[in-house]
């Protein structure tokens, strides 16, 4: 596709008093632009943009790439989100209740209110689902409200938000008015002209600014800075350095105009595209295609639209506009009593944050929370088959609700898909010495569910994989574009000194400056039931007795059960050794040791930020790497319910310094991966993807090898496949 087409389904067409047609660049999702009222800002004399087109995806049923239809789709299990109808209803609801009848208003969350804990933990399938309920976050008059409406009676509960700072995830329409708003500016147009940029290759991005003291308080604000597309799709590489616009998001008042990079040029256009028909290449591929087939297809089923059931796994999975992907009810058969056992009862992406390591006026307050500023799952985009994922992927759209409750769909939002890299599931061959001539090995086939969101310039590729051993991998993948900054130099011999460039120089007057990301996952384990005890695992040096042994020293693993929340916030120290263990207490094994699942820690870089800088504040939650939590179904978000310039005083960390009981309780698991990120050369002007993960690892859970009776691959049972040529 070209890249003003692209662009054009991400950017705003805003009408102004200049002849030129300017676009502006927004944190949207990929969601079809008629979906959403407001999305497709045109200017109102474009034919393009009249309601009716607006409208037409919704009214005649929103029409996925994955094929499927939503509009009669119907709950079938508990967890299942919300439907198109049940949209519909949540939004016919609330426009005749009072509250919202005669003010303007924002719908910032429609989510299913999930039904409590113990009642889907019984719930089984034929039985009839409990009443359904939305939940919702909406403004109305510069106020914060939390409601559920009962879809089925009509009935709505509200609750009026006043005890915490902090303000919803954004809506789309937020980010779109944010990023038009300082072209209704005189002095930003003329600001944006003296710097030699052209209006119409203008692209503006609404960047969160946290929270940084009282001067940000009582208004939500967004700042807004730009970039020029001329001669490129990638305009990320060419940033107008040093201007910042300050924006009141509900009044779109310009409050602030910062222009502190007069003397930085535009960097140039040139090596800076990505795409592929945009590049020289020659017609030789690296590598011959590659692809995994199975003519007898897949071995895992999707039923009821939600419910995934592969090899020895059972698990309810769908989409969500703040998560992105939402893990539920794993469960794993046991091959020796054919038990079917409770392993998860819910896992997502609590939260992410990305502060950058720029202290200067343009750079500071760039310290996002993707998910709870601008919502993980709103930024997913449609997977490509083929090169997202593999042939015989099944796709998921998700159906979320546009800021007036519309309904819309995220087409190919997951992928749900069968991996085997040649990896080997177990193996063994037995020395000639032996006189036993033994060679067993066993492949190793597992099943991965897959999201991409793309927050602007970044991608996360976020991946929960399940083998048949009982492992759950949870990675995730960076890669996309990076945020750089513009400067004067073009060569690092033109350094005075040690001038402090807060990054890399990547190429002429370019550069990628250091960040961190930080993604924590929320992990409510469930091992054979909900009393579950968090056990830490001491690996501790002892030293022997004179005499004892010809050794000096050995290892011995030291368990100890955490009473409180402080026994299990757990900081990673290398020289320190520990295992992190989930158990449960009230079932053992058959030789007697308690049932459990152990995290198996990797991505453990850790913030270095002082506890007392504004940002970590906010992001206290990173101040460990694991925390362990009493189950309490208000406290999901890590960073609080409420992000977007909240100052703290609702992250897991609060919660956790209640210093809760926890032993043999319902407890909930979080775990923070961390990437520190000094950008190179190589990362320029697309980043090739870095991955790291965790693993939940059955320990004592099983009575032996659970893939022992696992057959090995015969010849006979492969599929035989020809190369082109000889097809």
């Amino acid at each position: 596709m070209e890249s003003r087409k692209f662009l054009r389904l991400l950017l705003i067409f805003v009408s102004a008093a200049l002849v030129l047609s300017l676009f502006t660049w927004v944190h949207l999702p990929s969601v079809p632009p008629a979906a959403v009222p407001g999305l497709f800002g045109c200017a109102a004399s474009s034919p393009r943009c009249t309601s009716k087109k607006r409208f037409q995806l919704i009214k005649n049923g929103p029409k996925p790439t994955s094929g499927r239809r939503h509009e009669s789709d119907a709950p079938h299990h508990p967890l299942d989100p919300l439907t198109v109808q049940e949209f519909n209803k949540v939004r016919g609801i609330l426009r005749s209740h009072q509250l919202f009848k005669s003010s303007p208003y924002a719908l910032h969350s429609v989510v299913l209110e999930e039904p409590e804990k113990s009642l889907v933990q019984k719930w089984r399938k034929g039985d009839p689902l409990f009443p359904r309920k939305a939940a919702v976050v909406a403004r109305v008059k510069r106020q914060t409200y939390v409601l559920t409406v009962d879809i089925s009676t009509g009935g709505v509960a509200v609750q009026k938000v006043n005890h915490i700072s902090g303000y919803p995830v954004m809506t789309i329409e937020d980010m779109t008015s944010a990023t038009s708003a300082p072209l209704s500016n005189a002095d930003f147009n003329r600001t944006i002209i003296e710097r030699g940029v052209d209006l119409k290759d203008l692209a503006c991005l609404p960047i969160s600014l946290g929270w940084f003291g009282k001067k940000e308080e009582n208004r939500r604000l967004i700042k807004v800075q730009c970039y020029s597309m001329e001669g490129t799709a990638n305009f990320y590489m060419r940033p107008i350095e040093g201007l910042t616009v300050l924006v009141d998001m509900d009044s779109k008042d310009v409050v602030e105009i910062s222009d502190k990079g007069r003397n930085i040029p535009l960097p140039k256009a040139d090596n800076t595209d990505y795409r592929y028909s945009a590049l020289k290449v020659s017609e030789t591929k690296m590598v011959n295609p590659i692809s995994i087939e199975q003519p007898k297809g897949p071995s895992f089923a999707v039923e009821d639209e939600h419910f995934v059931k592969w090899a020895n796994w059972e698990f309810h999975l769908k989409p969500d506009p703040r998560a992105g992907v939402i893990i539920s009810r794993a469960r794993v058969r046991d091959p020796d009593s054919g038990e079917i056992r409770n392993v998860m009862y819910k896992g997502f992406t609590s939260e992410l944050f990305v502060p950058y390591m720029d202290p200067t006026d343009a750079w500071y307050f760039k310290t996002y929370m993707d998910a709870g500023e601008y919502g993980f799952g709103l930024q997913a985009m449609s997977l490509d088959p083929l090169n997202d994922c593999p042939r015989n992927a099944h796709y998921m759209d998700g159906v979320f609700a546009a800021g007036d409750g519309t309904p819309y769909v995220q087409s190919n939002m997951i992928c749900v898909f069968e991996r085997y890299a040649g990896d080997i599931g177990w193996r063994h061959s037995e020395s000639p010495i032996t006189g036993m001539e033994i060679r067993e090995a066993r492949p190793k086939v597992t099943l991965v569910v897959r999201m991409a969101a793309s927050v602007a310039n970044y991608d996360y590729i976020v991946d929960w994989e399940f083998q048949t051993d009982g492992l759950i991998k949870v990675k995730v993948g960076l890669s996309g574009i990076l945020m750089v900054k513009g400067t004067s130099y073009a060569n690092m011999n033109q350094m005075p000194g040690q001038k402090n460039l807060y990054g890399t120089l990547l190429s002429e007057n370019i550069i990628g400056v250091i960040h961190d990301h930080y993604v924590t996952f929320y992990l409510d384990m469930d091992i054979d039931g909900s009393d579950n005890s968090f056990v830490k695992v001491d690996i501790k040096k002892q030293v022997t007795s004179p005499g004892e042994s010809p050794r000096r020293s050995y290892l011995k693993a030291v368990r100890n059960v955490a009473k409180t929340e402080k026994d299990a916030q757990i900081h990673f120290k290398l020289y320190d050794p520990s295992e992190f263990h989930v158990i449960n207490p009230n079932k053992k094994t058959r030789v007697g040791n308690p049932v459990g699942y152990k995290v198996v820690p990797a991505g453990t870089a850790a913030s270095l930020l002082d506890h007392d800088d504004p940002p970590q504040k906010r992001g206290a939650f990173t101040n460990n790497q694991i925390w362990v939590t009493p189950y309490n179904q208000s406290e999901q978000w890590a960073g609080g319910l409420f992000v977007y310039q909240s100052q703290g005083e609702d992250t897991l960390a609060v919660w956790s310094d209640r210093d809760r009981p926890i032993e043999n309780k319902d407890i909930v698991l979080w775990y923070t991966l961390g990437f520190h990120h000094v950008p190179c050369q190589e990362d320029f002007p697309i980043m090739p993807t870095v991955s790291s993960s965790f693993d939940l690892k059955p320990v004592n859970f099983f009575e032996s090898n659970p893939i022992l009776r696992v057959p090995p691959n015969v010849e006979r049972d492969l599929p035989v496949c020809k190369p082109a040529a000889d097809a």
